[in-house]
């Protein structure tokens, strides 16, 4: 994808130019779980250090909130696209198309650094068996000996704030593209507009509703069968079928 769209010059628009940085972060962070996970799987050596694990979890947790970022960008490019066609040119200018993508990634970084910092902060005395195949947050805390409602409380706030405002952006722009569609006469018409959505919310329906069900809740409630089987979907499915 990467290739194609760099190579192609007719994919030099704002719909490919988001759909590059998508598959950028779906590589990246796919990658940042894979190999660990191959290496415990298929041999006996299961260790791995406390740097490491924290390393691993900063940049899992940096690239997935930048994706949520990210597709709220491209539900908004979808947006103009079908309800002011006419404008769109003006409107995803490359300034804006550079903009969008900084923001993105400096956002999540950021937030995702004073999460990392805040669960750096806890006590662990007892346990060291992660029960999870990659290091995350929320099998992270439940390992602490100390209090960790402050660090929970700093984890739900950042971590929701991203997950609500991206997700009020992807309803707003679907919500506005749902009825401008409804509107075109032409059956052909809608079906051309409803394809170039379709599969991009078909993808951010099962990203966030799985990020929702792991972590917008306490870690008391954390299930090791449930939760595992929910981030194989964002850290494997999801990238796949994008």
């Amino acid at each position: 994808m990467l290739l194609v769209i760099r190579l192609d010059l007719q994919l030099h628009t704002p719909m490919y130019y988001f759909i590059s940085h998508l598959s950028f972060l779906d590589l990246s962070y796919s990658t940042v779980i894979t190999p660990k996970t191959l290496e415990n799987l298929l041999t006996s050596n299961k260790d791995i250090s406390f740097g490491a694990c924290f390393t691993q979890m900063y940049f899992f947790a940096s690239l997935a909130a930048t994706e949520c970022i990210l597709l709220s960008s491209m539900a908004y490019d979808r947006y103009v696209a079908i309800c002011n066609p006419l404008l769109y040119p003006v409107v995803m200018s490359v300034a804006l198309c550079h903009s969008l993508i900084t923001a993105s990634y400096v956002t999540a970084f950021s937030e995702t650094f004073v999460i990392v910092i805040a669960v750096n902060t806890l006590h662990f005395c007892d346990s060291n068996v992660i029960h999870h195949f990659f290091c995350d947050t929320t099998p992270i805390i439940v390992l602490s000996c100390t209090d960790t409602h402050d660090v929970e409380i700093i984890t739900f706030i950042i971590g929701g704030c991203t997950l609500l405002v991206s997700l009020v952006i992807i309803f707003v722009s679907y919500a506005s593209i749902v009825s401008t569609i409804l509107k075109i006469k032409s059956t052909s018409g809608k079906r051309k507009a409803f394809s170039t959505c379709a599969s991009h919310l078909l993808g951010v329906s099962i990203f966030y509703g799985t990020l929702i069900f792991t972590y917008l809740k306490p870690s008391k409630s954390y299930s090791l069968g449930k939760d595992q089987v929910a981030s194989v979907f964002y850290t494997i499915v999801i990238p796949m079928l994008n």
